[in-house]
C-alpha cells in the first residue's frame, strides 16, 4: 500500500507502557495520525524468549503496515532489543526503536560516564543498551538491573502505593551504590514510577525517558522524507489483543480521556 502524508504513524508494544512514547510523539507532532497496537494478549514480553519476542514484533508490524502506516515505531524496549535491526532489514517504510535516542541523551547527560540501565529481564540480557552506549562512547561504565515488578505495579495502578518505595529500594540499592549520574528508564512503564525513583536516586542522577526522544527521532524521519502531515488535527485509533476495558482503563493512566475505546483483534 503507498504511503503519503497522511498516513498515520504506528505504534506497537507489548500492552500499555507504550502509550507513554505516543503521548511525547501526539505532543510533539499534533498534525499527524496514529495507530496504536496493544498486544495485550501476549504481554509482558520482557520474559519471553527472542525467538517468541521477535515473531511477535513481526505480526504486530504486519497489522501496522496492514493499516497503511507510513513508519513503525517499535515502543517496547524489549521488542527494540531483540527485533529492531531484522524489522529494519525487512520492511520497506522507516523503523524506529526507543533504545538509540534515550542512549543518545544519556550520553549527553552524563558528566562521570557511569550510566545506569534498569529494565526487563529480557531487555537487560540482551546487552542492548550496553552494545548501544559502547558503540558512542567506548569509554563510558554502564550498570544495568532489572526490574520485573515495576510493569504489574504501574498496570495495578501503584504509583503512589508504599510498595512501590520498598520495590524501588529493593532494586535499586547497588545502582545508588555504584557512583551513576544518570539512569536510563529503560521500559516504557517505568516513567510512571518516576516520582519514587527519582526520591530514591536522589538530585544528583538525571532519569532518561526515551518516549520524548524516540518523538523527536519520528520527527526527523517525517521532515527529512517530506512525510509530514501538513494540515488538520490528528486523530489516534486504538487495537489491542485482549479484552478492551483494561486497556481503555489503564490507557488513561497515560493518555486521559484521549483512549475512549479500543478494538480488539483476533491473534
Amino acid at each position: 500500500m503507498p504511503v503519503n502524508k497522511d498516513s498515520p504513524v504506528g505504534v506497537f508494544d507489548s500492552g500499555i507502557g507504550g502509550l507513554t512514547v505516543l503521548q511525547r510523539i501526539m505532543e510533539a507532532l499534533p498534525r499527524e495520525n496514529t495507530v496504536y497496537l496493544g498486544d495485550t494478549a501476549r504481554s509482558p514480553y520482557g520474559t519471553k524468549s527472542a525467538e517468541t519476542v521477535l515473531r511477535y514484533s513481526f505480526e504486530n508490524s504486519d497489522f501496522l503496515i496492514q493499516k497503511g502506516v507510513k513508519i513503525v515505531v517499535v515502543a517496547c524496549n524489549t521488542s527494540t532489543a531483540i527485533a529492531l535491526e531484522a524489522l529494519k532489514e525487512s520492511l520497506s517504510i522507516p523503523v524506529v526503536g526507543v533504545i538509540e535516542p534515550g542512549v543518545k541523551r544519556a550520553l549527553e547527560k552524563t558528566s562521570s560516564k557511569r550510566i545506569g540501565v534498569i529494565g526487563t529481564e529480557a531487555t537487560i540480557q540482551s546487552g542492548a543498551y550496553t552494545r548501544a552506549l559502547k558503540a558512542l562512547d567506548s569509554g563510558v561504565e554502564v550498570y544495568s538491573r532489572s526490574c520485573p515488578l515495576f510493569v504489574p505495579l504501574v498496570e495495578e495502578g501503584w504509583l503512589d502505593h508504599p510498595v512501590v518505595n520498598m520495590t524501588v529500594e529493593s532494586y535499586l540499592g547497588s545502582l545508588k551504590q555504584s557512583g551513576i549520574d544518570t539512569l536510563i528508564l529503560g521500559c516504557t512503564h517505568y516513567p510512571l514510577l518516576k516520582k519514587a525513583i527519582r526520591k530514591f536516586m536522589g538530585r544528583g542522577v538525571e532519569l532518561v525517558d526515551s518516549a520524548e526522544e524516540t518523538a523527536k527521532a519520528v520527527g526527523a524521519i517525517l521532515r527529512q522524507r517530506s512525510l509530514g502531515r501538513a494540515r488538520g488535527k490528528g486523530s489516534a485509533s486504538f487495537f489491542v489483543t485482549d479484552v478492551p476495558d483494561r486497556f481503555v482503563k489503564v490507557g488513561r493512566r497515560f493518555l486521559g480521556e484521549k483512549v475512549d475505546s479500543a478494538v480488539r483483534i483476533e491473534r
